[in-house]
């Protein structure tokens, strides 16, 4: 009974506290704050995915924590353009500190989560393997009003993709700084090559890894077919790295 009584005093304590630094009561160092808003150009520390997941929920922080970002970008207005398909709180990424062409519509959580997947995963990986950074990503597309695919294009009845609501985007491959391309149709190491592939292959690993920390579902070709050339990156949907 005792030690209940203590564990039950100790999760009251913990809670008050929790509290009294959300409310402002007691001060304690931002990096050290879980409600403090997301830098997202800051190194990730064990607070940034909370901090990430809170600024994707709330509309009002995502596009503050976007527009310390640095990126350019033209907000959209809200609409709706068929069942299951819009969008809310969305822009268009027009500088994105790489190339993107053309300029994605993105969902504010998408756009807060591309740019810390290419600021902290993407240039990183590009330097240490090729010592320079990648000047453009390739993409096939972010909002579209249509159903999920498995594999044999949209299915009817199926339900919609998150690329309906503008948040989702198809990586298909990256330019570095001298103009050497790598796709992913190309250079990802296929499970059946007699080698594991060279540095290009090793950026693409990289890259599919590193968006597995700063997207909620990330798909690339060990998936199934329909993703042979591209990574699906998508935010708000069920958490998934494949």
């Amino acid at each position: 009974m005792l030690r209940r009584g203590t564990g039950l005093a100790l999760c009251v304590a913990l809670a008050a506290g929790a509290w009294a630094v959300h409310t402002g009561a007691i001060g304690i160092s931002e990096r050290w704050n879980p409600w403090a808003p997301l830098d997202a150009a800051a190194p990730p520390d064990w607070l940034t995915g909370f901090r990430l997941a809170r600024a994707r929920r709330e509309p009002a922080l995502c596009l503050a924590a976007l527009a310390r970002t640095g990126m350019q970008y033209d907000r959209l207005p809200d609409r709706a353009t068929g069942e299951g398909c819009g969008f809310e709180n969305a822009v268009r990424l027009r500088d994105a500190g790489v190339r993107l062409s053309p300029a994605p519509s993105l969902s504010c959580p998408m756009a807060l989560s591309f740019f810390m997947w290419e600021t902290h995963s993407l240039q990183p990986a590009a330097r240490q393997r090729f010592g320079q950074p990648v000047a453009a990503v390739e993409h096939l597309g972010s909002y579209a009003c249509r159903n999920i695919n498995r594999g044999e294009g949209a299915t009817p009845g199926a339900s919609r993709s998150r690329h309906a609501t503008a948040d989702a985007l198809d990586v298909s491959g990256l330019v570095l700084a001298d103009g050497r391309r790598i796709t992913v149709s190309r250079d990802w190491p296929r499970a059946d090559a007699p080698t594991p592939g060279g540095e290009a292959a090793g950026l693409l690993r990289d890259a599919h890894a590193g968006a597995c920390r700063f997207f909620d579902g990330v798909l690339g070709p060990d998936y199934n077919a329909a993703h042979r050339d591209h990574f699906h990156l998508e935010t708000g949907g069920y958490s998934m790295c494949r």
